[in-house]
């Protein structure tokens, strides 16, 4: 995902905009990070082993359902080789016909791709001036990107009310579905867990966004 205008074409994955983010956000930006990375492609051996050795998951407000999914995916990246990760992601998300889980917003909301929920990501992506970079393979609908829009959105200091319209509109209304589909496709052993860290911190956001709604 990047930022349209002079800069079109670079590749913002991983730069930080600006003064230094406030530690909860930080927290935010970081686990929509990781989320987009390892929904977007498989983990390579560095990546499974911070998470293997990470400590407890140091997000502002986490507890209860998120801790869990994080120590039970940090035990899962112990648990298998890299090569077993690999495959089962390719398994899952990568077919020459029909992958076993499509994780795209236009699946769920419309039954087939590229219809008019991408139109209207697509357009809203536009008004806050962001698009796909060149040569990315996913859509934007795709839930790894949808997880980097987010990510972009917190580091980038758009407003509260822009990140909770943006996920309501492209993420709340399909996510707990295409999820389920991941956590019970056949094989999912470390993409079950990621899709437990993904539900427990998406239902923390959402939580988060109607006390915020409710305080304004």
């Amino acid at each position: 995902m990047q930022q349209n205008g002079n800069d079109q074409g670079s590749d913002t994955t991983f730069v930080a905009v600006g003064m230094p983010l406030p530690q909860e956000d930080q927290a935010r930006a970081n686990i929509y990070g990781l989320l987009a990375r390892l929904l977007l492609a498989p983990p390579d051996a560095g990546l499974l082993d911070s998470i293997a050795g990470a400590d407890a998951l140091a997000a502002a407000g986490s507890g209860g359902p998120l801790d869990l999914a994080w120590d039970q995916l940090s035990l899962t990246a112990r648990l298998l080789p890299t090569d077993n990760v690999i495959d089962e992601f390719n398994d899952l998300f990568v077919s020459t016909a029909a992958p076993r889980v499509s994780p795209h917003g236009s699946i769920y909301l419309a039954g087939f791709l590229h219809e008019k929920p991408l139109v209207l990501l697509r357009a809203d992506l536009a008004k806050l001036g962001l698009g796909r970079r060149a040569g990315v393979r996913e859509t934007e609908d795709h839930l790894g990107a949808l997880c980097e829009t987010m990510r972009q959105l917190i580091v980038r200091k758009r407003s509260i009310d822009e990140q909770q319209a943006f996920f309501d509109t492209h993420i709340a209304s399909w996510h707990v579905a295409c999820l389920d589909h991941v956590r019970r496709a056949e094989g999912a052993q470390f993409y079950a867990r990621v899709a437990d860290l993904a539900e427990a911190y998406f239902s923390l956001e959402q939580q988060a966004f109607q006390v915020a709604e409710d305080d304004a």
